[in-house]
């Protein structure tokens, strides 16, 4: 069987010959730490995306059959975004700067977490009018001129991506990215400004989901009405964390459910029965409304502080809900016998069936190459 194959038996809960040794990326530290230590190469690092021609040369090298996070993503964000500038500078090397969504952060030098977010152009219906509205409208080039692996190359969509996504041959799963429906909106507005928002102008509140929602729609229609071939549908969100959602789940289920629904009911037109959904944090309370609503994997079922699992959600929603993730990637900084008592945690959930491991989010810096070929070599030996 081919990898590709393996990974969409195993979620249909059909006979394969072994399960599928995945990953979801790498943080750029941890790249540059491994090409200092000798591993890979100064370009090998450089270039590394996800699913891209250098994603496979390293997860060859480590073990890995593939990236799950493999897809064709079509322009669902701002277009065109916001000119970055330089807003401020202070002594320390602290800056004021406006990125790409129109929010004003602030960045530090050697600071690598999320920078914090300080000022919002997007804040009523006359900035959305005039900055956002006709930054989030369709055309087609929003699909024309996305990036296909095709083996070793990235080519456009419409100069000869599309003709290898209709063939459809090749051995590992890629996906079709079906964007953000709401995360990209908590993006633009930021968390306070999106419940303030919900409030103040429901109506624009309204119209904001209804106008994203229908750029998906409309760049996932056109990429499948072309004839290229998908293994399944993926979302992205990242609208929760520790405590648990950053929107209400009865709001999220009342606004932004019916925009899932949409889509995925288009997915099944083209027989695409898979659809995956990345979003880190406790999203157990959104859980439902995406599972009401067609979305049908998680991932990457970010272990945490709050043990997430699959085990538990499918005693609640049945064989219906896979997943892919959920694997405790902190192991790798420690030793062989942390490695070999996470894989044999993981053993009782792969019985279940429709669940592929995966580290829980991208490999951390404080991984030690040898733990992570370990860990890919015992999977691939406890699981055959």
């Amino acid at each position: 069987m081919t990898n590709r194959e393996r990974a969409m038996a195993v979620l249909r809960y059909q006979s394969y010959d072994r399960l599928p040794v995945v990953h979801f990326g790498f943080w750029g530290e941890t790249l540059q730490k491994w090409a200092a230590e000798g591993h890979l190469s100064a370009d090998e690092a450089k270039k590394w995306g996800d699913g891209n021609p250098m994603d496979a040369v390293i997860s060859g090298k480590l073990g890995f059959d593939f990236n799950w996070y493999s897809a064709f993503h079509s322009a669902s964000l701002l277009r065109p975004g916001f000119e970055h500038r330089i807003l401020k500078e202070f002594p320390d090397g602290t800056r004021h700067e406006l990125d790409g969504n129109g929010v004003v952060v602030v960045t530090r030098p050697g600071a690598r977490s999320i920078p914090a977010e300080i000022e919002h152009t997007l804040k009523d219906r006359a900035s959305w009018e005039k900055e956002y509205k006709p930054r989030l409208q369709w055309s087609e080039d929003r699909v024309l001129s996305g990036m296909v692996r095709v083996n070793d190359r990235m080519l456009r969509f419409d100069q000869g991506g599309l003709e290898f996504l209709r063939k459809g041959e090749r051995d590992y799963a890629y996906g079709l990215h079906c964007g953000s429906l709401y995360g990209n909106i908590r993006n633009l507005l930021g968390v306070e400004g999106s419940c303030y928002l919900q409030v103040d102008d429901e109506a624009l509140f309204d119209e904001i989901i209804a106008t994203v929602g229908d750029l998906c729609y409309r760049n996932a229609k056109y990429a499948l009405e072309s004839g290229a071939k998908f293994d399944f549908g993926h979302f992205w969100e990242d609208i929760c964390f520790k405590n648990g959602p950053l929107i209400a789940p009865s709001t999220f289920e009342e606004k932004v459910g019916p925009q899932y629904r949409r889509i995925t009911e288009l997915l099944k037109q083209y027989g695409i029965d898979i659809v995956s959904l990345d979003c880190d944090g406790v999203i157990d309370a959104l859980i439902p409304t995406w599972f009401a609503n067609g979305v049908n994997t998680m991932f990457p079922i970010e272990v945490g502080t709050w043990d997430a699992s699959i085990g538990p959600w499918r005693e609640q929603f049945g064989r219906g809900l896979r997943g892919v993730g959920g694997m405790n990637k902190t192991v790798f900084a420690r030793d062989r016998a942390a490695i070999q008592a996470e894989v044999e945690r993981l053993k009782p959930l792969v019985a279940l069936g429709g669940y592929i491991p995966c580290p829980d989010h991208r490999i951390a810096p404080d991984a030690k190459w040898e733990l992570v070929q370990y860990y890919a070599e015992l999977m691939r030996e406890t699981f055959a």
